[in-house]
């Protein structure tokens, strides 16, 4: 990779991720390929991406963005897990790691908060955003619901009265 390359590299990876609502630092000992594509497929399934770069030029990416706190997980065979869903990488990263132990989470930051194992392990066990907004619907169509059987409670009170009226005077 040439110096025009790397340049570009560092520019795309810096507009990305003034973008992105969450990014998780990975540390990968050793994954084959077929490991990291299957990794990669999932990310890419959950709307979000994982990118391997050289610490050097990742740490230049993160300059000017609210992930600059991030230079310091940097160090060994890193990669970022990225998505605008706060949620969305980190979930896929956290269920990866519990089925292969060759990939760890290093830590992450979600804007400007840093966030250690825990927190990201914290953040991935959160609906995601699309389970979160339906919820949301669920409980403001719940209220609208409840007020149509109560204003219907009564019409139907009164017809089983007169019901019951119009029964007893044909015994």
């Amino acid at each position: 990779m040439d110096r025009a390359e790397k340049q570009d590299l560092v520019t795309e990876l810096n507009a990305s991720l003034a973008t992105m609502g969450v990014v998780v630092v990975t540390r990968n000992l050793g994954m084959t390929v077929g490991q990291s594509t299957d990794l990669r497929t999932k990310m890419r399934e959950a709307g979000a991406s994982y990118k391997v770069t050289k610490n050097k030029l990742a740490k230049l990416a993160i300059e000017g963005t609210p992930y600059a706190s991030l230079s310091d997980l940097l160090t060994g065979p890193t990669a970022f897990a990225t998505s605008t869903d706060p949620v969305a990488a980190a979930k896929v990263a956290v269920d990866f790691a519990k089925t292969n132990d060759k990939f760890e989470i290093v830590g992450g930051a979600m804007g400007a908060t840093l966030l250690d194992i825990d927190g990201v392990k914290a953040l991935a066990s959160l609906p995601s955003l699309d389970a979160l907004r339906g919820k949301l619907v669920g409980l403001i169509q719940a209220p609208a619901t409840q007020i149509v059987r109560i204003v219907q409670a009564p019409a139907g009170q009164l017809a089983r009265v007169l019901s019951a009226y119009a029964e007893k005077e044909a015994a």
